[in-house]
């Protein structure tokens, strides 16, 4: 994965009113935590920024950031504060990385090809529009593709069935189903099947016992 730089400064003053006054300036406030050093405190160009996560790897880019004053850090976006009209951002959380030790992060899983069920008349069920993967940063997948078309009716693609890059690791159980597909007929007399002669929910009704006469009375 190609590393995209981000220039960022440390800033002292924290709060709204400085906050505004960088978005004034063409600049956001930006935060960077994680493992391996201390919590800073950022100025970034919010234009820099959104060209670096516009590519295939979106938000898991993995950046470099070049802090004044000679101090380089690498990161990957965790969090983005984006204004629900303008959809600028306003504000950016980084999560500090290594190189070398892997993390885990979301990738969004898609499909391709035509499933030979849903020729046959069925749907084509997506269980995951993102899945968890663990790798170093630098085998981070942009995407992870699924062929469904030898998937037939009743049939599915799991956790296992999927080929990964050696030290790309889904972290989900490996007979987890992705994708299905489903046959609505079988949906159908499922629920046909399920109260067979009654309505479903309903016991049939007890036969009521003839009253008891008072003593004494014939």
């Amino acid at each position: 994965m190609e590393k995209h730089t981000l220039t960022a400064e440390v800033r002292t003053e924290r709060g709204k009113g400085p906050a505004r006054q960088l978005r004034m300036n063409g600049k956001i406030p930006a935060v960077l935590y994680g493992p391996g050093g201390e919590s800073l405190v950022l100025t970034v160009d919010p234009v820099q920024l959104t060209k670096a996560l516009t590519g295939a790897f979106r938000r898991n880019q993995v950046l470099e950031l070049d802090i004044a004053g000679g101090t380089k850090e690498y990161a990957l976006v965790k969090d983005l504060d984006v204004h629900p009209v303008g959809r600028h951002v306003r504000h950016a959380d980084f999560y500090r990385i290594s190189l070398d030790k892997p993390v885990t992060t979301d990738v969004p899983l898609r499909t391709k090809g035509r499933a030979k069920g849903v020729g046959k008349g069925g749907e084509l069920r997506v269980h995951f529009r993102e899945v968890p993967v663990r790798a170093t940063p630098d085998k981070i997948p942009s995407e992870i593709m699924i062929n469904v078309e030898n998937v037939d009716m009743l049939e599915s693609v799991r956790v296992k069935d999927v080929v990964l890059e050696e030290g790309v690791e889904i972290v989900l159980p490996a007979d987890r189903a992705l994708v299905f597909v489903t046959s609505e007929q079988k949906k159908v007399v499922e629920e046909a099947e399920g109260a067979p002669g009654a309505p479903a929910g309903k016991a049939p009704a007890a036969a009521k016992a003839p009253a008891a006469k008072p003593a004494g009375k014939k």
